[in-house]
């Protein structure tokens, strides 16, 4: 009998380890997630008015499969942003520019390494469509264009799961949207986000 309970406690003591390894889920599956961050815009100018801080907030939705320790997948992100800035004389003396961020539309793909079974580190990259509405003021004029502008967005963050569905991520990323038309500044935006989401 001391044999019996003996070989059972070995056999439930060699099962635990794969057991558990078999609780966490593999970083595969549709995803959706909130992501919240700080947010900074520069419009290349020298002008100390030529950048601005902020919080950018959305959500996003991604697909990933993980194929041994590589991941890679795809993803949707919907923004907006608290940012504006601001440059004076930029053309001529008395001058001064406007420029508001609104909402951002991100498509991208990503490629990571799952470094345990419950961390993944990546990087990412993608197409960003950003709406900017921008005000040009003369001493005697007044222009305003709100319109989209294309751009690239890079990225890299870790995503570690607290269960089988849920997790967190930190990541950074930087995005360049060009120029203006008829202006000399090129804009770029820098982020530092978290998130949470959900892993179906």
């Amino acid at each position: 009998m001391r044999k019996l309970v003996l070989a059972a406690l070995a056999a439930s003591a060699l099962a635990s380890p794969a057991f558990a390894q078999d609780e966490v889920a593999p970083f595969t599956g549709l995803r959706a997630e909130g992501v919240v961050g700080y947010d900074t815009m520069s419009d290349g100018t020298d002008s100390d008015a030529g950048s601005s801080d902020g919080v950018t907030y959305g959500g996003a939705i991604g697909y990933d499969v993980q194929l041994g320790g590589a991941v890679i997948g795809a993803e949707a992100e919907l923004t907006g942003s608290s940012v504006d800035t601001r440059a004076d004389n930029l053309l001529t003396a008395g001058d001064r520019l406007r420029v508001d961020m609104g909402r951002d539309i991100y498509l991208g793909g990503r490629i990571g390494a799952a470094i345990t079974p419950t961390t993944l580190i990546y990087a990412k990259g993608g197409y960003t469509n950003a709406r900017i509405d921008t005000v040009y003021e003369t001493p005697t004029t007044t222009t305003e264009i709100s319109e989209d502008m294309e751009g690239y967005r890079l990225g890299a963050g870790a995503e570690f799961k607290l269960s089988n569905n849920m997790y967190l991520k930190g990541e950074y990323r930087y995005s360049n949207y060009g120029s203006i038309d008829g202006y000399d500044i090129d804009i770029d935006r820098h982020q530092v986000v978290a998130g949470v989401g959900i892993r179906f």
